[in-house]
């Protein structure tokens, strides 16, 4: 039998709808990481991350045995915390506080740019993000920055890799649009 740490996703979470904790606790281990990483890049604070991380397996947990044996678990799982995201996303906008607010993107220094350049360029990144429309938003944070491919991208979203790719196209050029701008302004 595979050891845990060779188990696939998809074998763990058959594991643990059958009543195996340890099988919970490996997925646990696998993915709060990763979800982790993206909600900090969308999330104020860190603890505003680790509740998506937790209100998503609270979901998985919740939806344990609508799992499909010929699903794929990674897109299950990106799909709740990024549908979690989207409901914060809308809790703060009837709040009438700022999206912009909400998300942190912080870039790296490079030996090029001094932090307060990188600052401000991570800035100008953030607010050109906060123009798009949700839908490109979502496909640029998973394609780019959570570098899943088109396909992935495609099963958490929902829709057609056809039409990831379209918003895709779509956002990168708004974005190039909305930052040369912002940078000749600068």
């Amino acid at each position: 039998m595979a050891t845990r740490e060779e188990r696939s996703d998809e074998e763990l979470m058959r594991a643990y709808v059958a009543g195996d904790e340890a099988a919970f606790r490996a997925l646990f281990d696998r993915y709060a990481p990763i979800l982790f990483g993206l909600a900090r890049r969308h999330l104020e604070s860190n603890d505003a991350a680790n509740e998506i991380v937790q209100q998503t397996f609270f979901k998985l947990h919740g939806a344990r045995h609508d799992f499909r044996n010929d699903s794929k678990l990674r897109p299950w799982v990106m799909t709740i915390a990024m549908n979690l995201m989207r409901e914060r996303w809308r809790r703060h906008k009837r709040r009438k506080t700022s999206l912009a607010d909400d998300l942190s993107y912080h870039a790296a220094p490079t030996p090029e740019h001094t932090p307060l350049e990188t600052q401000s360029r991570a800035r100008l990144l953030h607010a050109a993000l906060d123009r798009l429309p949700a839908s490109q938003r979502s496909v640029v944070e998973l394609h780019w920055f959570q570098d899943y491919p088109y396909a992935e991208v495609a099963k958490i979203v929902g829709t057609s890799e056809g039409a990831v790719r379209v918003r895709a196209h779509r956002a990168y050029k708004t974005l190039k649009d909305l930052l040369q701008a912002d940078f000749v302004d600068e």
